[in-house]
């Protein structure tokens, strides 16, 4: 089943548990969703790949928001908005540990021959297209220089 289909899904079930934060939550993910099917050139699809892009994306501001709360002295604010990405979190695929990237970070520079600095832009990537939706690509640009430096 598609992401978005299993959203519509999990929207009708959070209104049925009265889950008000699940479905603030999904709610907002529906809303991505549907402008990204109707922006130009999108041909009313969304494929699971960019929906997983865009999860990642509402993901990483959620976070974002909450630190900024935490520095403004805001918890209140800051635990909303991460109930509610943990609730987008749960459509994501587990993130892979500093090991397994570091492990297909080598792989890529042995297949790629890559040998010093001057070739990361070849190593991040092919790691950023292998690894996009399970590893940060600030983690792998920090593994990428460890490795060719």
């Amino acid at each position: 089943m598609a992401l978005f289909e299993q959203v519509s899904k999990d929207i009708v079930a959070a209104m049925k548990a009265k889950d008000k934060v699940r479905l603030e939550a999904l709610r907002n993910i529906k809303k991505v969703f549907i402008e990204a099917k109707t922006a130009p050139g999108a041909n009313d699809t969304l494929e699971d790949a960019a929906a997983m892009k865009i999860l990642q994306k509402l993901a990483k501001q959620g976070h974002d928001s909450a630190a900024l709360y935490n520095t403004q002295n805001r918890p209140d604010l800051a635990e909303a908005e991460l109930a509610q990405v943990a609730v987008i979190e749960s459509y994501l695929p587990q993130p892979m540990s500093e090991a397994e990237i570091e492990a297909a970070v080598k792989e890529i520079i042995t297949r790629t021959g890559a040998t010093g600095m001057k070739e990361m832009g070849k190593v991040m990537g092919e790691a950023s297209k292998l690894l996009a939706g399970k590893a940060d690509g600030k983690t792998i640009s920090t593994i990428v220089k460890k490795l060719l430096a």
